[in-house]
């Protein structure tokens, strides 16, 4: 066996074993898993520290590996970012994918509270993600909005048809569908940190269900015509 000056087995010896693929997983970590703490690690300083306040050498700490490494994986720290924000839609795209599947086949006392429920679960379970969002379009701009698009618009466009839809067919009432949309996602989003400022608000807590059963009652009272409610 060829060692070393200091008595290691060598890197050559290594590299020339049939099975060295294998041997060589356990002794550096996989590419795939570095990449993931790194992304893991910029995803929760720049949703905490914006762009500008983040550093890759905090990236790097926080990820455990040198700040040398980072650049193996990303040539900038923006690609960093896209991939943070790019890996955190990703996480929620099931979730959206049967939501927009399912848009068209419900009655409005179904389908509202599973839209605002999908809403309330983004903004409690992927507070990253909005804060993402928010980061890229104040600091970011140019990719930002079509990053955005790409990703919220056919869960946007899902809500805006359904709504059109049951408008269409008198059974809510007859809205800007686009205006209506934004108005349920800001309720989700903005409400309860707007809430804390209007003295004696005691909305329960976001990600709860009774939360949810507020919003959806909420909702249903504004948008289902006195007519056809059951």
């Amino acid at each position: 066996m060829r060692t070393g000056a200091s008595g290691f087995v060598s890197t050559e010896f290594i590299h020339a074993l049939p099975q060295s693929k294998g041997l060589l997983s356990m002794i550096t970590p996989r590419g795939s898993e570095v990449q993931g703490r790194i992304v893991r690690a910029a995803t929760a300083l720049f949703a905490r520290q914006g762009f500008r306040g983040t550093s890759t050498r905090e990236i790097a700490r926080l990820a455990d590996v040198s700040e040398v490494t980072i650049f193996r994986y990303f040539e900038h720290k923006d690609d960093i970012f896209w991939c943070a924000l790019e890996s955190s839609f990703s996480a929620i795209q099931p979730r959206l994918n049967a939501l927009s599947r399912s848009a068209h086949l419900e009655s409005p006392e179904v389908m509202l509270p599973e839209i605002i429920s999908v809403l309330v679960d983004i903004a409690t379970f992927s507070p990253e993600l909005v804060r993402l969002i928010a980061v890229a379009l104040l600091e970011l701009r140019g990719r930002a909005e079509q990053t955005c698009r790409e990703n919220l618009t056919p869960l946007f466009a899902a809500i805006t048809n359904y709504l059109s839809r049951n408008i269409e067919n008198g059974k809510l009432r007859n809205l800007d569908p686009a205006i209506v949309t934004a108005a349920i996602a800001l309720t989700v989003i903005a409400q309860p940190e707007i809430s804390k400022l209007i003295e004696g608000d005691r909305l329960t807590p976001r990600g709860s269900r009774e939360a949810i059963s507020a919003y959806s009652s909420f909702w249903l009272d504004v948008l289902v015509p006195a007519s056809v409610s059951p």
